[in-house]
């Protein structure tokens, strides 16, 4: 399960940025996550649980957004969402497209106190 592991490290991201800010209590962190990272949005909710209980972060709301796959197709230029991870340019049907979004995985913000 990758899950735990991303929720380790995104525990230590918000550790080190509210010791950055004085913050000793997190009420929330938004996450945007591409569609691509393959991440279980309820794992990563339960192995962050399990991992903030009994420190500062317990109880804070991880909010997570989906973020889609778009491409970009080489051929045409056209930019367009992917769907159902068919790699093909529906303006053109080519299947020289470059992913543009859907891979990446970000901490967007972070209420604290």
């Amino acid at each position: 399960m990758h899950e735990m592991t991303i929720a380790q490290s995104l525990v230590e991201i918000i550790q080190e940025e509210m010791a950055k800010h004085n913050a000793s209590t997190l009420k929330s962190v938004r996450l945007h996550i591409g569609t691509l990272t393959a991440i279980v949005p309820d794992s990563l909710s339960f192995c962050f649980e399990v991992i903030t209980t009994g420190t500062p972060l317990e109880g804070a709301r991880l909010i997570m957004e989906t973020i889609p796959i778009r491409g970009e197709c080489k051929s045409c230029g056209s930019d367009f969402e992917v769907l159902d991870y068919v790699f093909v340019c529906p303006k053109c049907d080519s299947p020289d497209i470059e992913t543009t979004s859907g891979h990446d995985l970000s901490i967007v913000e972070m209420e604290v106190d």
